[in-house]
């Protein structure tokens, strides 16, 4: 980032001129104090009011409030409630706590469905030989599943109703996250939708979830309608503009960030009461902003800032491509997990990309390790290829 040089005033900038012959009226130290005190009422005033806001600044400076606020000093923050300070202590020790030196870790697959799950064959294929190092855990809002391996029997965990845009969607992700960290044995813990499809085989998702230093979750700013103008000032003191953020819902995170999710009612509270579809005339979506934004706050070096799981957006619409059976080919699969690029667009005018490198322990390594979305009658021809495109 580029800083401006300030420009100071010293001796080597003065000249020294003849004094004048005439004793000079009185009444100039008069109109110097005079202008020195109101410079310093002025200055006064943009300092105590937020100097964003304030018009005043274009009075000196063409470059506004950004010229005065090079130089004048920072304004302290605000005072912290008692419920944001017992977080803040909260979170930071959860943090702060060492990974268990474990002889098996294992990774939680919790799936997010409305009712019986498409996939469960092609699951069944990736989780074979491989026991001990997974579990499994289905929230199922509608209806009870019908499973076809074994791998999901009796993993259904007691589920409500989810609405789409709704707190309810947040509600459940923290359900499946609850039941997952009853076991102390799951360290990593994978939110997974009935669309999604492994893109690897699983020695090469369980090295890369397991030996990584972050979690994967989603995270940008978008100033535009879609983004920020979604935000409502009633979240305020807690919750700021400058730290709104948005976000695919489908994370993948290590075990210390999801106690702290289990941890959190202060910002989730923010969320669920003025983050809604309609509220004040916005279109807020809680599972989109309020992870994003939790993390953003609390740990933002603590995340990728991108999504392991893969969808496609290229057709503009309100939801991604849905991959057909004639879709599928071990071609689009090998292009998915070739992609090594994170890639937002802002919903401004501007449609500004925001692509960054998909780094894993400093190295660029390929983004993806799941995708959605799927139709069920895509499964045949999965299953056909399975071994082809992950290696298996």
């Amino acid at each position: 980032m580029k800083t401006s040089k300030g420009w100071r005033f010293g001796m080597r900038d003065m000249h020294i001129l003849p004094g004048s012959r005439h004793r000079s009226s009185s009444r100039g130290p008069v109109w110097i104090l005079l202008l020195v005190s109101l410079a310093i009422v002025f200055l006064l005033i943009t300092y105590v009011y937020p100097l964003q806001r304030s018009a005043a600044c274009y009075i000196i400076s063409s470059r506004g409030c950004e010229a005065l606020a090079d130089w004048l000093p920072l304004a302290s923050e605000r005072e912290l409630s008692d419920e944001e300070i017992a977080s803040r202590v909260v979170f930071r020790d959860i943090l702060k706590m060492p990974a268990p030196k474990l002889k098996t870790p294992k990774i939680a697959f919790m799936f997010l469905s409305t009712g019986s799950l498409p996939f469960e064959r092609l699951w069944d294929m990736f989780f074979l030989g491989h026991e001990g190092k997974f579990t499994v855990y289905v929230h199922a809002s509608r209806e009870k599943p019908v499973h076809t391996s074994r791998y999901f029997v009796n993993r259904d965990i007691r589920s409500d109703q989810v609405v789409w845009g709704k707190i309810s969607m947040v509600d459940a992700e923290k359900r499946l996250l609850a039941n997952a960290l009853d076991d102390s044995d799951n360290q990593h813990f994978v939110l997974l939708s009935d669309s999604c499809v492994p893109l690897h085989d699983f020695d090469y998702i369980y090295n890369y979830l397991l030996y990584s230093n972050i979690s994967y979750v989603d995270c940008f700013e978008d100033p535009g309608p879609h983004g920020n103008g979604r935000y409502s000032d009633h979240m305020l003191p807690e919750v700021a503009l400058k730290d709104f953020r948005k976000g695919s819902q489908w994370f993948s995170i290590k075990r210390q960030h999801a106690l702290v999710v289990m941890a959190d009612y202060l910002y989730y509270a923010k969320f669920r009461d003025f983050c809604q579809p309609g509220l004040d005339g916005k279109n807020c979506y809680a599972d989109e902003h309020y992870l994003p934004t939790f993390f953003h706050m609390i740990d933002p070096a603590g995340i990728a800032n991108w999504s392991v799981t893969h969808v496609d957006w290229s057709e503009a619409k309100w939801h991604p491509k849905s991959y057909k059976a004639e879709d599928v080919t071990v071609e689009l699969l090998k292009n998915i997990t070739s992609i090594d690029l994170s890639v937002h667009v802002t919903s401004d005018e501007k449609k500004e990309l925001q692509i960054r490198p998909c780094l894993w322990n400093g190295f660029n390594r390929p983004c993806y390790l799941f995708a959605r979305k799927f139709l069920p009658e895509t499964l045949d021809n999965l299953l056909q290829i399975f071994s082809n495109y992950t290696g298996a």
